[in-house]
């Protein structure tokens, strides 16, 4: 069983609680709620019209094999946003001060096949918590055994590879979650440090009424609507996930595993030395922060140390709190880990990977 984990901030550094000061100063002196304004409404109305429109005009039995190839993937692509951008912010609390908004919205989560009462215990709780602590944060299990994202994990003559075979795998993000994942957390003891004694039985209804419902809308519907048969069924559905989880799985490992970011570990006793704070700037990177594109898609993710320290701040004033924070991270002498754009935080998770595939 992994040891119980605390950080004991043992340099009393008033990191955070400096930075905190000065956000919360950003929004009172200028009379701004922190949650979401009509720039998020209306980015969240184009993400879930545009999903239930591409959805409409696949059943609609029109367009040919090319165009329809080009809706499934385009219909994974609009989900993983839907994640990123409404589902994200909604669960965490950061869209809306009233409770039953973000329940609401967090209900779009459905929409990616995936349980919001699973995500928010794996990432809320235990990965915002305990980011990149081998052993505790499972969101840098990828594949255990498989992927070597741990350096505490042993080598393996495979992993010598795995900077090419890894990144098809993070294609299969999107049908692990729909066919495999949910199912398995919530019939665990333990997630992470998170001892579960029993889940609410209403959430277990939920799940699996939810999960039968995905599969009628994307499975059984579709091979009735539809002059196909059901390998064409499948073969779609199947490149609809393999877009999702594309764009799923490369959003999320760009921002705690490339170069510069660390795995601490704690001592015997499960102490970390460092505040919770300073833990997220050493083990967290933010990428392509300039870049209007990546913020819009990515709903924040491109500026995880913002998210990862304000995670109750809806994404959409990110931009605005960025030079507070880095400038109070280097005021204390805090790293604070960029990568100019998508391109480089990929390269660099390329050569992270590389890195962790061969001997010290």
């Amino acid at each position: 069983m992994p040891t119980k984990l605390k950080f004991t901030n043992t340099t009393k550094s008033t990191f955070f609680s400096t930075v905190r000061r000065r956000v919360d100063a950003y929004f009172s002196e200028r009379a701004l709620s922190p949650h979401a304004n009509r720039a998020m409404w209306a980015k969240t109305l184009f993400f879930l019209l545009g999903y239930v429109l591409l959805y409409a005009l696949l059943l609609s039995n029109q367009f040919g094999m090319g165009v329809m190839l080009v809706l499934v993937v385009l219909l994974g692509v609009f989900a993983a946003c839907i994640g990123f951008n409404v589902s994200h912010d909604a669960l965490h609390g950061a869209f809306s001060a009233r409770p039953w908004v973000n329940k609401l919205l967090g209900g779009s989560f459905y929409l990616l096949g995936a349980n919001p009462y699973v995500w928010k215990i794996t990432h809320n709780i235990v990965h915002h918590t305990f980011t990149n602590i081998p052993g505790h944060d499972e969101d840098i299990e990828v594949a255990p055994g498989l992927v070597r994202l741990d350096p505490q994990e042993p080598l393996r003559p495979w992993h010598r590879y795995q900077q090419w075979y890894t990144f098809p795998l993070y294609a299969l993000a999107s049908l692990s979650w729909v066919l495999r994942k949910d199912y398995v957390k919530i019939f665990k003891n333990r997630i992470g440090q998170h001892d579960i004694t029993r889940h609410p039985r209403r959430e277990y209804v939920k799940l699996f009424v939810a999960k039968v419902l995905y599969y009628l809308f994307f499975l059984v519907l579709p091979f009735v609507a539809l002059s196909l048969s059901w390998w064409q069924i499948l073969i779609g559905f199947l490149i609809m996930h393999l877009a999702e989880g594309l764009v799923l799985g490369l959003v999320f490992q760009l921002a705690h595993t490339v170069e510069g970011t660390t795995f601490p570990i704690p001592d015997e006793k499960g102490n970390m030395q460092e505040s919770w704070a300073m833990h997220q700037l050493y083990t967290t990177a933010n990428f392509a922060p300039h870049s209007a594109l990546a913020s819009f898609v990515c709903g924040g993710l491109n500026r995880q140390i913002e998210h990862h320290l304000f995670p109750k701040i809806c994404h959409i004033h990110y931009p605005a709190i960025t030079a507070i924070v880095r400038s109070t991270a280097h005021e204390f002498g805090l790293p604070y880990l960029e990568n100019r754009s998508f391109g480089s935080a990929l390269y660099s998770h390329y050569r992270l990977l590389q890195t962790l595939g061969r001997p010290a």
